[in-house]
């Protein structure tokens, strides 16, 4: 028996619509994750990129348990001394927020080259607009949903 590896013009790209108003921030970016990266599809092969694109919407709506809103920090470092920034999860949600999925996705791809081919279809946006409705009216309307399929 042969072991079956997918060719790039074998491989199918789907788009799917996150809406992240009212979802748990690490739960939603796991899913994410796994759909990137192409883990619900059969031709998965861990050495190829056979993930979809995601595109997330509501961006500024997501939650979080906890205190992480004043007690979680993203970091920064410049190469300097004393050149260290630190920024808490409460004021990167206001200032910048797709940044916040979308380093929480960047986590929990590969660190190598094929994660950040996987990483560049990943599309964040903070309100319920996206440029890309030309990609997602090619799709059936069952194809479209959350990112719990």
């Amino acid at each position: 028996m042969k072991t079956y590896a997918p060719k790039a013009s074998e491989i199918e790209r789907k788009w799917h619509l996150v809406d992240a108003s009212g979802q748990t921030l690490g739960r939603m970016s796991s899913q994410i994750a796994r759909l990137l990266i192409g883990k619900h599809k059969a031709m998965f092969a861990n050495n190829t990129d056979t993930g979809d694109f995601v595109v997330v919407i509501n961006a500024e709506k997501i939650r979080v348990t906890g205190k992480k809103l004043t007690d979680k920090s993203y970091y920064r470092y410049s190469g300097y001394p004393g050149g260290i920034r630190s920024v808490t999860l409460g004021e990167m949600l206001q200032k910048h927020p797709e940044r916040v999925i979308e380093h929480a996705v960047k986590g929990m791809l590969p660190n190598s080259r094929l994660g950040r081919v996987m990483y560049k279809k990943l599309k964040v946006y903070a309100g319920d607009k996206h440029p890309h409705q030309a990609q997602m009216a090619g799709q059936k309307e069952s194809d479209k949903g959350s990112a719990g399929k």
